[in-house]
């Protein structure tokens, strides 16, 4: 029988035991990797980078974990900074920027009647960063808003609007 959450972390932090962190890492690397994949608009190196760096940063700062929330907020919460860090690093976008891509484009539907309409990763990628994250951390990996709020560093409000913006903009695009 394995140990719960709670449990490898009071080893981890008792002990220094890095078996019951790689534990925690087995257990979160593939949902953290898939948030980071789709957050980078599927740039597989960059999100695995990311997702490394995620977890570095989480095995150095297990101490300040509160129990309050959720592991995975806390973790999400970390893959989000270290995500906007890049950017900020890169010169890229900053986050609540506009981006090229996230303009509200619509899609191309042509003749004949059964036309072209994104599939739902093309879809993801066109909206804006926020409304990307928020969707990606309330719909795919079932945190709560306010939870995904928590994660974002965002008002709880910001993020509601995000999901339904990005919500409306997904419907209207992955429609035939």
């Amino acid at each position: 029988m394995g140990f719960s959450e709670a449990d490898l972390i009071t080893r981890v932090l008792q002990a220094g035991d890095p078996n019951a962190f790689g534990e925690l890492v087995r257990r979160y690397q593939s949902p953290v990797r898939s948030f980071l994949r789709r957050l980078t608009r599927g740039d597989e190196a960059l999100a695995d980078d990311l997702a490394q760096e995620t977890f570095l940063r989480a095995w150095r700062k297990l101490e300040t974990f509160r129990a309050e929330a959720r592991f995975s907020t806390w973790l999400f919460g970390i893959a989000v900074n270290e995500f906007r860090a890049r950017l900020r690093r890169d010169r890229r976008q900053q986050w609540n920027e506009p981006d090229d891509r996230a303009a509200d484009p619509e899609p191309i539907v042509e003749a004949p009647p059964a036309g072209l309409r994104l599939d739902l990763d093309e879809a993801l990628r066109r909206l804006t960063l926020p409304e990307r994250a928020a969707i990606l951390l309330c719909c795919q990996h079932g945190l709560t808003h306010e939870a995904a709020a928590q994660a974002l560093r965002s008002p709880l409000g910001t993020v509601k609007t995000n999901i339904l913006r990005g919500k409306e903009k997904l419907r209207r695009w992955l429609e035939l």
